[in-house]
């Protein structure tokens, strides 16, 4: 089944996120978190694989449905997912997350007592030095700009943005069903005819060069203690700097987590989740068992 659209005004911001089924004391919902210049609908394949579920995925706001506002500091997007879990009085919640996406996961499980389980794919939770000081990150940036601030914004229909992209960058790892709901999702309808993007090409550059903003992650970290899954891409080639073709997660972060495990995905990009989605259903399946155990 398709599922419901909502919008609410939570936290200053207009907050998109769609839903399947409802909530029940006797199961878990799952609910699913998005990466950095993604949307809400990347994660329609693992909610279709938990039809006796309750499920809602959020669109962070910036991006796809919610409303275009920046964030400024990563810590606003934990925020926000608190709001909206207070606000649907969810519990037995288990999160599943990708990249910037854990990362306020992992803040938001901090910051209250909603969430049961945590699968966080590939963390974009850096090195602890490297909330100290953002100036050797900026310094990659001449001028400021991230070079997401160039992405083409301007497309015909959505068969436009597939062909445009399918050949580019990370886009041929994708899986077929995966990248066609990107596009078909990540598009909205522009003023004078045709598509922009549904995360604007600014926005997408200031959450990349905030990525450091949140220098409270780590004090937030060592407070989850519930069970917590780390699947960790690639590792990135010695002294080289961060791209998708592999891993932003420290690999120190299992340690600091004081109930977390990790999987270590060696041959597999930062995309895990459209990637490998059939394995991240598998990864919940896990979790959904094992919440049902405890």
């Amino acid at each position: 089944m398709d599922p419901v659209f909502h919008q609410v005004k939570l936290n200053g911001a207009e907050l998109a996120y769609y839903e399947r089924g409802q909530a029940r004391a006797d199961a878990p919902s799952l609910v699913f978190v998005h990466a950095t210049g993604f949307h809400a609908r990347l994660w329609d394949y693992q909610a279709e694989a938990f039809p006796d579920l309750h499920s809602i995925a959020v669109d962070l706001r910036g991006h796809g449905r919610s409303e275009k506002l920046a964030a400024g500091s990563w810590r606003i997007f934990a925020e926000d997912l608190v709001a909206l879990l207070e606000f649907l009085q969810l519990s037995n919640v288990i999160g599943i997350s990708h990249s910037m996406g854990a990362h306020a996961m992992a803040d938001a499980a901090a910051l209250c007592d909603r969430f049961a389980r945590l699968v966080l794919l590939d963390p974009t939770v850096l090195e602890p030095q490297a909330y100290q000081s953002d100036n050797d990150f900026r310094a990659h940036f001449p001028g400021g700009k991230h070079p997401a601030s160039k992405r083409r914004n301007q497309f015909e229909s959505v068969d436009d943005m597939v062909a445009r992209l399918a050949p580019k960058s990370s886009f041929p790892l994708m899986d077929e069903r995966i990248f066609r709901d990107y596009c078909q999702w990540g598009l909205l309808p522009a003023a004078g005819g045709g598509f922009v993007l549904a995360c604007p090409p600014d926005i997408e550059a200031e959450v990349y060069m905030t990525s450091r903003s949140n220098s409270d992650i780590y004090q937030s970290i060592a407070r989850v203690e519930i069970p917590v899954l780390i699947v960790r891409a690639q590792s990135p080639a010695p002294g080289s700097f961060m791209d998708f073709s592999s891993s932003p997660t420290w690999p120190g972060l299992v340690d600091v987590f004081p109930n977390a495990v990790e999987q270590h995905w060696s041959d597999c990009s930062h995309f895990i989740p459209m990637q490998r989605p059939q394995a991240v259903v598998e990864l919940i399946r896990e979790q959904v068992a094992r919440w049902g155990e405890a």
